[in-house]
């Protein structure tokens, strides 16, 4: 149990299941609006973040965790590396498929069941705050389980002050810097750097907090 400035009532078996079930039915009443909406935006940043921390030679085998309609399956797969796409939302991972071809996994973020030691990297761009934060622990571990020794994460979620909770018919938790360090490093994760996006804005023009992790090797 990671320890918060604010706890929030525990969550029971059936508010996590309309947790989900509400998030994702937002998204499938608007995955054509939201791949139009997002087609154009520039991660380059974030995908550039996690390559270079990533030891070895490439190809990587990547996952997208919450690879929504394929956008960034796509950049990956045409930088020649092996993505693998993951995401809740039926309608996304179909729309991820054509748009990438690449294998793409259609699980419930809570209920994740992923290969051992299988990726070199794990992309998980804006997917990782809709996971409720008592949950979040127990997700952390089966990404940290699926990365190989010396395998790294790369997270961007918006930032906050440890609140959670609905935005319409979306559920987010929105951490602050400290607070997301104390659940990747009980997890068992090593940070290699953080920073906030956009680019060139005051902090407080910069809803995104960013960061890099590694799983330490053997």
């Amino acid at each position: 149990m990671i320890p918060s400035e604010e706890v929030s009532p525990a969550l029971d078996a059936n508010d996590l299941r309309q947790i989900t079930a509400t998030t994702l039915q937002h998204y499938t009443a608007s995955a054509e609006a939201f791949r139009e909406g997002t087609r154009d935006h520039d991660v380059r940043q974030n995908i550039d973040a996690l390559l270079r921390h990533i030891e070895g030679p490439s190809p990587f085998t990547i996952l997208d965790f919450g690879c929504g309609p394929g956008r960034d399956l796509k950049a990956l797969r045409a930088l020649g590396h092996q993505p693998i796409g993951l995401d809740g939302c039926p309608r996304f991972a179909e729309m991820a498929r054509t748009e990438s071809g690449c294998e793409v996994w259609q699980q419930d973020f809570l209920r994740l069941d992923l290969p051992t030691g299988r990726f070199d990297g794990i992309f998980a761009n804006a997917s990782l705050f809709h996971v409720p934060s008592q949950e979040l622990s127990q997700v952390l571990g089966k990404l940290y389980a699926a990365l190989k020794p010396g395998g790294v994460l790369f997270s961007s979620n918006p930032r906050g002050h440890n609140e959670e909770g609905w935005n319409g018919n979306r559920y987010g938790s929105y951490h602050d810097l400290d607070a997301w360090r104390r659940y990747l490093n009980a997890a068992g994760f090593v940070e290699l750097e953080h920073y906030y996006r956009p680019t060139g804005l005051p902090c407080e023009q910069q809803p995104w907090l960013a960061s890099v992790w590694r799983k330490p090797g053997l």
